[in-house]
């Protein structure tokens, strides 16, 4: 679902000799091909040239990527050729041999010395990846009634696992996501990535609803910074949910940017009132505002980090992430049928747009299927607790808001509703409904 690892297997292959890894397969075919052209140059050329120079290369060539037995079998070769008369590659008392034999062994304790250090990096790097992948582990393609794909670039070079964190729980009755950014980057932020995903695991399966799990990630982070009067331990977070029973999707943000709703090539920014960020002990005491927007068949929501929304480019421009996915989106309407064909080419556009990414970078698409048939017809019903103190319903569902601060339901006799005024396209009132 996260796609990092493959990526960067494919860095290795291209700078492998700085940083210690096996080498390509392609690197294995110069040595022998080497020898081969050095004896049919030297056949065809006069006497007076002298080419011994070039097979002399080929040893040292292969300790790059041969193992000492494979090397000390072309040293070998070498010497042999040298020794044949007939090739031509030697001169009789010019100790060419000599010289050569040498260099070979010398190739061969460089071949072992080397093929020990590749041994111990892949046992340390594996382990690391495993550490790494115990934090942040891929996720499936679904998770109840959501399918979703995402991808995740750590800043950091070496590392699987950044400052940016993620995770999609069942919980009872819903789907819960989180998505989010810790003080930092690169391995230094693993310790904080780890403990609020442990605190947002536990959290989906105890709490009631999201104001409750940002509550437990805020304690958390409150927690682990009082040991240490200088740590300033924070993070923003996203949470969204989708009940089973409901076409909808809840929001809460802690200082986060808002996800992003994809209605075929409209594409909106939730207006999700931004509360304080996690750890300064404040979500605990002032629940932040949920808000509720009713989804249509095909919505997408598209969840980010500030790696992508501030991405610049030359002239410090930032990244439009809205207007670029929505042309794409009216040049290929099938790319919101896969999310992680979505996920790619917004990558691909980032990368193209800014040159480089200096921070991490996280994007997921949601894409919700209906709700289980034969659940309420209700969309939202605030007589039965969907909407709770400081929640708001948006209206982006096409209708706007009933009576009571609800959507209107089969209960409501054609004409009960007040007839709103038509919003202009794109302002918040056109998302947004009263608070309850």
């Amino acid at each position: 679902m996260i796609r990092a690892a493959a990526r960067r297997r494919d860095a290795e292959q291209n700078d492998w000799l700085l940083r210690g890894t096996p080498p390509p397969p392609w690197l294995r075919w110069p040595p022998p091909l080497l020898l081969v052209a050095a004896a049919l140059l030297q056949w065809i050329t006069p006497e007076t040239v002298d080419l011994t120079f070039l097979v002399a290369a080929a040893p040292p060539l292969a300790a790059l990527s041969y193992g000492p037995a494979a090397t000390a079998l072309l040293g070998g070769t070498v010497i042999m050729l040298l020794a044949l008369p007939d090739v031509g590659l030697g001169r009789p008392g010019n100790r060419d041999e000599l010289t050569i034999a040498f260099i070979a062994l010398l190739s061969v304790v460089f071949a072992w010395v080397r093929s020990r250090r590749e041994a111990q990096l892949v046992t340390v790097r594996t382990v690391a990846e495993a550490a790494q992948f115990a934090v942040l582990p891929p996720l499936p393609e679904r998770v109840g009634r959501v399918r979703f794909a995402g991808l995740y670039q750590a800043a950091q070079h070496e590392s699987l696992v950044g400052g940016d964190f993620f995770d999609v729980r069942r919980g009872p009755g819903s789907v819960r996501a989180l998505i989010g950014d810790v003080r930092g980057h690169g391995l230094a932020a693993v310790g904080t990535v780890a403990a609020l995903l442990g605190a947002f695991r536990e959290a989906v399966l105890d709490q009631p609803d999201l104001k409750g799990v940002a509550a437990r990630l805020d304690r958390r982070l409150v927690v682990d910074s009082e040991d240490d009067e200088n740590a300033e331990l924070f993070a923003t977070a996203v949470l969204l949910e989708f009940p089973d029973d409901s076409s909808v999707v809840r929001v809460v943000s802690c200082g986060h940017p808002p996800p992003l709703l994809l209605r075929g090539p409209e594409v909106t920014e939730l207006p999700v009132t931004s509360s304080p960020p996690l750890g300064l002990g404040i979500a605990g005491l002032a629940p932040p505002e949920q808000l509720t927007v009713p989804l249509l068949a095909g919505d997408r929501l598209f969840g980010l980090t500030d790696g992508v929304s501030e991405a610049r480019d030359a002239s410090g421009t930032f990244y439009p992430l809205a207007d670029r996915i929505s042309a794409m989106v009216k040049a290929d309407p099938t790319i919101l049928d896969d999310p992680a064909d979505l996920t790619e080419r917004v990558w691909s556009d980032v990368l193209r747009y800014a040159g480089t990414i200096r921070d991490d970078v996280t994007m997921m698409v949601f894409a919700p299927e209906e709700r289980v048939p034969g659940a309420e017809d209700q969309l939202l019903g605030a007589e039965e607790g969907l909407l709770g103190a400081g929640e708001r319903v948006s209206g982006l569902a096409g209708q706007p808001p009933g009576p009571g601060g609800r959507l209107p339901g089969p209960e409501d006799p054609p004409g009960s509703k007040e007839e709103p005024e038509e919003p202009a396209p794109g302002s918040k009132e056109q998302f947004s409904g009263p608070k309850e």
